[in-house]
């Protein structure tokens, strides 16, 4: 079965089996945020184990 090429884009699977995907709203406006929110952009986020699992099939 092929993956979904528009799901490979946005999302990005570990070794261990996680989906992790881009924190939302990196692209502008960011100057008005906290340091904290801002922070908390950097790094990709882990999906919820509800969505996980519907998106495993799709990889």
């Amino acid at each position: 079965m092929k993956s979904q090429k528009s799901i490979t884009k946005r999302f990005s699977k570990t070794k261990t089996g996680k989906i992790l995907h881009r924190a939302c709203g990196q692209d502008h406006f960011n100057s008005r945020e906290k340091g904290k929110t801002t922070r908390g952009k950097r790094r990709d986020k882990v999906l919820s184990p509800a969505f996980q699992k519907a998106l495993k099939k799709l990889f």
